[in-house]
């Protein structure tokens, strides 16, 4: 006897209408078993090939060893004839009393931001009181660029950077104080940042001393602030690289921006050239007159706490808003 599965499998299904078969003969119901349906030949795979093809122009989001290099050479072109044009200008000014070669150290900072392809937003005011110090986290050589095209104040930095060729040279046209890390000399180059301030000019300070990799704020020394007393107020500025190619900058891409340990300036400059335009984002916190605090340890460690707090805030893409430093009566209750 047929097994019943094999007897249903060999009786057509109710209600079906057979048709006729491929070579123009009726098919009955004897014939459906031994029918099969034609066979088909299996395409190729679909394979997506990207938008710009090639290796030269299709690593775009990669490391880039190639693509982008017609970019850079753009870049750094117009960035040493933009420096070529200015120079002289400012040899003559930096002897003329007056503000003019300030106001042209942040015409010349503007205009590098733009050639570089550096947008810069900033969210908040610029303190109106002379001098003032202002304070900022530290992650990169374009911090320069980047605050010097917003503030009119002069930097103080290492001293190791004075005899580089040619940033040497655009440090000092700039009126940058350097300072030595000997410990034997930290009284002279205090002296030097009075005078400074006496004249009426501001200064922008690192105090964290060195910079990283621009995940974090580290913590502030209070010797740098040792010239507090001789401000009118201090002005905690927050700095963050939040937007690549107009998108928003994550942890992969923060290095891209960063510049620290053992990095040389001439192939992070050439590996940043070749990407497509950034943004950096300058949070200017409210000010706050250094006599309120009873020591510049109090001092250092409420800035810290306002600079780290808004960098925060721009690393997470949220809304900035400029943050009030919290005083010392407050942060005792």
């Amino acid at each position: 006897m047929m097994p019943l599965a094999a007897a249903r499998a060999s009786q057509p299904a109710q209600g079906s209408n057979p048709g006729p078969s491929n070579d123009g003969s009726d098919s009955g119901p004897a014939s459906m078993g031994s029918s099969r349906a034609p066979s088909r030949s299996r395409g190729k795979p679909l394979r997506f090939r990207p938008a710009l093809p090639g290796q030269f122009f299709g690593d775009i989001m990669n490391d880039r060893p190639e693509g982008g290099q017609l970019r850079a050479i753009r870049r750094l072109v117009l960035v040493v004839l933009w420096t070529l044009m200015l120079l002289p200008v400012q040899l003559v000014l930096i002897r003329l009393p007056g503000r003019a070669k300030h106001r042209l150290v942040r015409f010349y900072h503007a205009g590098v931001c733009r050639l570089i392809g550096m947008k810069v937003q900033v969210v908040g005011e610029v303190s109106e009181a002379r001098p003032t110090l202002f304070v900022s986290n530290h992650s990169s050589w374009l911090d320069i660029i980047v605050l010097g095209s917003v503030l009119e104040a002069a930097f103080v930095s290492k001293a190791e950077v004075n005899a580089w060729p040619g940033i040497g040279l655009l440090a000092r046209l700039s009126h940058t104080v350097f300072v030595s890390r000997s410990r034997g000399s930290t009284g002279k180059e205090a002296d030097a940042m009075r005078s400074r301030l006496a004249q009426g000019d501001s200064l922008i300070l690192f105090p964290e001393g060195t910079s990283n990799d621009g995940g974090r704020v580290l913590p502030f020394r209070s010797s740098f602030l040792a010239v507090s007393d001789a401000v009118q107020a201090v002005q905690p500025v927050s700095l963050v690289y939040d937007r690549l190619a107009n998108l928003p900058a994550c942890r992969r891409d923060r290095p891209l921006f960063a510049w620290y340990g053992d990095m040389d300036i001439a192939s992070h400059f050439w590996r940043l050239a070749r990407r497509p335009s950034g943004r950096a984002t300058v949070l200017l916190h409210h000010p706050v007159t250094p006599g309120a605090f009873a020591n510049r340890k109090q001092l250092t460690e409420a800035t810290a706490s306002v600079v780290a707090d808004g960098a925060a805030l721009l690393r997470q893409n949220r809304a900035p808003q400029p943050l009030f430093v919290t005083m010392p009566a407050a942060r005792d209750a």
